[in-house]
């Protein structure tokens, strides 16, 4: 190709829930791409971006982050960009799952799982576009969904987790329109079953069903996903925007 459409050389992405899972495996990716990365995670990531780092050659730093209390969020991000001297994509990812009927879920686990998967997601998002604007950049972000924010996956019961990513979704349109004029795209992918350290623990005749439901007969690995990640955040997108991308392997097409 005489032109890199993909390349994000020259670029410093965020990644929350960076520490395992679908946000490290991505973050990876971005950096192979020529991102410098920045990892957010509860967890303490900077193995993972130390990692990332003697792999890919690029600058990579990561910061303990709660992506519900905007204050952190907001402190955070001004650290990392004084430290990677600018900030210019977010995948914004960390989320959480709560397999528990809607008859039996507390006001505690409500609020828990929405809190970090819609709450969290828009805190992110708003601190990070004000970022941009304040600087006069633009920039691009992509939001994790779920393809359980348009279909009722079965036999778990997830009302919280579903109705967070449906939030995540519409919220990503939302603020694609709003943010059209100031150049910040944002985006969403609506991952479905992938095979995780998240995923992995759930009992396994639920694990059966799911498989045996898939139309390609598999679960989704992370690496499946990083792809369209880099497509939403690079110069090969540069007309999309408000777009949820459902990757799930046939899934919610049957």
């Amino acid at each position: 190709m005489r032109r890199d459409l993909f390349s994000l050389k020259h670029k410093v992405a965020v990644v929350t829930g960076g520490y395992q899972g679908i946000g490290k495996v991505v973050a990876g990716y971005l950096a192979d791409a020529g991102a410098d990365i920045v990892i957010f995670d509860l967890k303490d990531a900077s193995e993972t971006a130390e990692g990332i780092r003697r792999e890919y050659g690029v600058s990579a730093a990561a910061y303990i982050c709660d992506v519900t209390d905007p204050e952190d969020v907001k402190n955070k991000l001004e650290a990392a960009a004084e430290k990677m001297g600018t900030l210019d994509l977010l995948f914004n990812n960390a989320g959480i799952c709560l397999h528990k009927e809607a008859l039996d879920c507390t006001p505690e686990d409500w609020r828990k799982v929405v809190n970090v998967n819609l709450n969290g997601i828009f805190f992110m998002a708003q601190a990070f576009g004000r970022f941009l604007t304040s600087h006069k950049k633009t920039g691009n972000i992509v939001n994790t969904a779920s393809m359980s924010g348009t279909i009722v996956n079965i036999p778990q019961g997830q009302a919280s987790y579903n109705s967070s990513k449906a939030g995540v979704a519409h919220l990503t349109k939302s603020l694609a329109v709003e943010w059209a004029s100031r150049g910040i795209r944002v985006n969403s992918i609506s991952p479905g079953y992938i095979r995780t350290e998240m995923t992995g623990t759930v009992r396994q005749d639920w694990q059966d069903y799911w498989v045996s439901t898939i139309p390609f007969g598999r679960m989704g690995t992370p690496d499946e996903l990083a792809g369209a990640v880099i497509y939403l955040l690079s110069d090969a997108s540069t007309y999309t925007s408000g777009l949820d991308m459902v990757i799930d392997g046939c899934f919610t097409v049957v």
